[in-house]
């Protein structure tokens, strides 16, 4: 089915097609490190201000870059057999529609974060929005292999926005939070592109498996996924997290490395699904772990 671009073919949108352009199983995520990350940066409860409309002002922006996401890839989204059913390449909605929306959240969360929060995490919001909607949707996923380390950094940002909301600076123990998720960015999203290739053939974009082959691909994420390994133990070794915490997350990580050595001694797409799907599971599990033990301190 070719998408349809008509207003007078789309007066029927309902709020779920707009629902659908916030990619709400990917914000949900990004919003679970946001708050861990507002919660953490306060010895107690953090201000209501800041936890509330923080949040809430960077779940506006997550939304807004997913839509962007959305108008800029439905081309290829149409093509892949993953997104073909989408709001925008199955004719649910308009561009226009879609840029409308995508544009309100975006004043709505600069407002929010300015009027209730503070500059600077409107400041780095909006740059995390454009880095991830612009530079890594319309230039990095078309311009290297490396499109999901580089472009990492977007994804990384949620944890150290939330910290920012509170403390107005960032903070090093921040920037450890963003490093686990930058490191836990390739394995996650590789394993998807390993299973998902052929898609990536179809619309000409250079994923690494297509680009240096499925075993290359393999290699780099069991070697990523040893690097997540160590990089999530750093918030014990620095005192910013207890025992609690080391446990789940020597847990977690064996837990991860064996579906990777699995997915790589089988060649199997299906184990890389699997590896894909668990990888969400672990950074949730994770950022719980490190929620809990903040407030529950055992050493």
């Amino acid at each position: 089915m070719s998408p349809i671009h008509t207003d007078a073919l789309n007066a029927g949108a309902s709020w779920r097609d707009y629902w659908a352009l916030t990619k709400p199983r990917v914000v949900a995520l990004i919003m679970l490190t946001a708050l861990v990350g507002t919660l953490l940066a306060a010895p107690g409860v953090p201000p209501l201000e800041a936890l509330i409309f923080g949040n809430l002002g960077i779940a506006l922006a997550a939304a807004s870059a997913a839509a962007v996401n959305h108008v800029l890839d439905s081309h290829i989204d149409a093509r892949m057999l993953r997104t073909r059913r989408r709001p925008l390449p199955s004719g649910q909605l308009t561009h226009r529609q879609a840029l409308l929306f995508a544009l309100a959240l975006a004043v709505a969360s600069m407002a929010l974060l300015v009027a209730c929060v503070n500059w600077l995490t409107a400041v780095l919001c909006f740059a995390s929005l454009i880095v991830y909607a612009v530079v890594y949707t319309v230039w990095l996923k078309r311009a290297t292999p490396q499109n999901i380390v580089i472009g990492g950094a977007a994804g990384a940002a949620p944890p150290v926005l939330g910290w920012v909301a509170v403390t107005n600076h960032i903070d090093p123990q921040a920037l450890l939070l963003f490093m686990i998720i930058f490191t836990w960015t390739p394995p996650h999203f590789w394993a998807l592109a390993i299973a998902r290739r052929q898609d990536y053939v179809r619309v000409g974009i250079p994923m690494l498996p297509v680009t240096h082959g499925v075993e290359l691909t393999r290699l780099h994420v069991l070697l990523y996924t040893v690097m997540l390994c160590v990089v999530t133990l750093l918030p014990f070794l620095t005192g910013m997290s207890g025992l609690i915490y080391l446990a789940a997350a020597l847990a977690l990580n064996a837990r991860f490395l064996w579906h990777v050595v699995v997915m790589k001694r089988t060649r199997s797409d299906e184990r890389a699904l699997l590896v894909f799907r668990f990888s969400i599971t672990y950074l949730m599990w994770l950022f719980l772990a490190l929620l809990v033990d903040h407030y529950v301190r055992i050493a």
